[in-house]
């Protein structure tokens, strides 16, 4: 094939699908999740997936993106076979409930089978669900990996694989389980696609791992905006911002920041805050002495410091590589400063996340520099301590279970003897709290370093290696099968 015929493939477009397109099969399916019509997202998406080509797509929660590769899953699998024939990749246990359920929805009356799987429950019913010949795995990659290691579950026939918020995976620390999961994916070529709200370097990375050539799709345009820089804000109670910015950056977990305050005092005190709720911050003002300063700039320039709280002034001509978020603790004086403080992210054409913490004055301020500069900046609300507790739990849970899967057999040999006193010390609320000091302990520790992440020198040798020999390597622990 010639030059000009692989770029003529590479940008082939497929023209936008509705309801009436698709097959019989797949209306009826529709019909019994009461769509009428399909959402934009379903309507790019499709066509390419029932075509076998690869996308990366640019969607929000809401836009119907898990109609968007459940449709093409139910009209490429074979029902008669039971199998694991596609594998959804999640980053939360809801969100593994919600797409299961919209399967079931779609699949009602047929012979699709769905297993869920998740950490931080009992493995009985997920392996129930394996047994019956799941045709379709949902789940969190951190207990998928599980089951692969103990060998409850096969890739051998998978024939599609998707990544349903990517970036949010990333966010909760997934990507060291991810890339061994990929060892486990078979040697024949599979459909893999991603689903993303926001396309910063690191998702980049990961779809050069994963993915053959993908197309760009977005709500937006023919193409994803990967250099956009998405502008958010968040309304908190002007006497505790310095916890609600806590809480942000919990959700956020952002790899590493730039966290702007309007004075120097500012700067010191939210630098201490930080440190205490066991953050890896640092502060840069022009009250530092000249050697702190320097000490300060060789973390920054070795791209090994997490969190830089910084005036303006002191952050003038700071260039952090990958910086996925510029946090403004507080609205610039000069409206102009906006613009070169969120600038600070989604160099190089890659994307970038900035966050204004408001109070509710504040916020007035804040819009009238958004209808000024023109851009379109999203408030989002400040989570409550349910949310926070639920994200920290899963986080913390995908930690543990990944450090559980690293221990040898003399390792949790030693571990059993502690078994009876962790039931015992989970009894009474007094006890309870040793366990909650343990945990809290732990946590801590890793809030010191970012999310593991795609590192940008592996990414293309990666995809080349897959490119070449469309092969991936199998696990020492995994049974050889004739193929």
């Amino acid at each position: 094939m010639g030059e000009g015929d692989k770029k003529e493939k590479k940008e082939e477009v497929y023209l936008e699908v509705t309801i009436e397109d698709l097959t019989s099969e797949l209306r009826e399916a529709c019909a019994r999740a009461g769509w009428s019509t399909l959402t934009p997202v379903q309507a790019k998406a499709i066509p390419y997936l029932l075509a076998g080509r690869d996308v990366m797509v640019q969607s929000r929660t809401g836009s119907g993106k898990t109609g968007a590769y459940l449709l093409p899953i139910m009209e490429k699998i074979d029902w008669q076979k039971k199998v694991t024939q596609a594998l959804v990749l999640v980053p939360t246990r809801e969100l593994a409930l919600q797409v299961s359920q919209e399967a079931q929805r779609l699949a009602q009356g047929t012979q699709l089978n769905t297993a869920v799987v998740y950490g931080g429950v009992g493995y009985g019913a997920q392996l129930d669900a394996f047994r019956r010949g799941a045709q379709l795995v949902v789940g969190t990659p951190g207990r998928i990996l599980d089951h692969l290691l103990k060998n409850n579950l096969s890739l051998d026939n998978l024939q599609i694989l998707i990544f349903d918020e990517a970036d949010r995976m990333l966010s909760m620390g997934f990507y060291p389980d991810m890339v061994k999961i990929s060892k486990y994916l078979p040697a024949h070529a599979i459909l893999s696609s991603m689903f993303s709200a926001t396309f910063p370097p690191q998702v980049i990375r990961l779809a050069e791992q994963f993915l053959r050539a993908p197309q760009l799709l977005s709500l937006s345009g023919s193409q994803v905006h990967i250099a956009e820089i998405e502008h958010a804000y968040y309304v908190v109670p002007g006497m505790r911002k310095d916890r609600s910015l806590v809480r942000i950056i919990e959700i956020e977990n952002p790899a590493s920041a730039i966290i702007f305050c309007n004075t120097k005092d500012t700067v010191h005190y939210l630098s201490v805050v930080l440190k205490r709720f066991g953050y890896d911050a640092d502060e840069l003002s022009s009250d530092l002495a000249q050697s702190m300063r320097e000490k300060v700039m060789a973390r920054v320039r070795r791209g090994a410091l997490r969190f830089l709280v910084a005036t303006d002034v002191a952050a003038r001509g700071i260039d952090i590589p990958d910086l996925s978020h510029v946090i403004q603790y507080e609205p610039p004086e000069d409206p102009e400063a906006y613009i070169h403080r969120a600038g600070r992210t989604g160099r190089m054409g890659s994307g970038g996340v900035a966050i204004s913490v408001v109070a509710e004055m504040e916020k007035f301020k804040l819009q009238s520099i958004a209808r000024y500069y023109n851009i379109n900046m999203q408030e989002r609300p400040l989570p409550d301590d349910e949310e926070l507790e639920r994200v920290v739990a899963q986080r913390i849970t995908a930690l543990l279970e990944a450090r559980l899967r690293a221990r040898d057999n003399l390792q949790i040999e030693r571990m059993r003897r502690f078994a009876q006193l962790a039931k015992s010390l989970s009894q009474t609320e007094d006890q309870l709290a040793l366990i909650t000091m343990l945990l809290d302990d732990y946590y801590q520790q890793s809030l010191h370093a970012p999310p593991e992440q795609p590192a940008a020198e592996e990414a293309p040798a990666a995809a080349a290696k897959q490119k070449a020999t469309n092969r991936r390597p199998r696990p020492r622990n995994q049974k050889n099968r004739k193929e």
